[in-house]
């Protein structure tokens, strides 16, 4: 990304949830007369429950676009993409459980916003 681009990443840092930011990076932010675009990758962290296996990470599931709120009477659309993962041996295709991402802990209300945006509904 730009130098102009770092500083409105920054700012969109400020914007959405700080949950975000634990598991996505923004890899490119676009800014039009009417609409901002932001794009986030989930980080390359690898699922809980496969430690005693071997995963090699295998690009990602089709993006999710996301409308939030609007910024400045710009809408604003979050192009998510979620990491896909490879088991090996089997060759079993998995991906992050976001039941145990919050298992033990409560979502913010813009991170559960976030997530429906993703999954159609919340993990229970």
């Amino acid at each position: 990304m730009t130098m102009l681009n770092d500083h409105y990443q920054s700012l969109i840092q400020l914007i959405l949830p700080q949950e975000i930011f634990d598991y996505f990076e923004i890899t490119n932010l676009v800014i039009e007369d009417r609409s901002v675009d932001v794009y986030l990758d989930e980080r390359d962290i690898k699922p809980t429950g496969y430690s005693d296996k071997k995963l090699t990470s295998k690009g990602f599931h089709s993006e999710s676009i996301i409308q939030d709120f609007p910024i400045r009477n710009k809408a604003v659309f979050l192009h998510v993409r979620r990491r896909r993962w490879l088991v090996e041996p089997g060759g079993e295709v998995v991906g992050r459980d976001w039941d145990s991402v919050a298992e033990g802990t409560r979502y913010t209300k813009s991170f559960a916003d976030f997530l429906k945006g993703i999954l159609g509904q919340l993990p229970h």
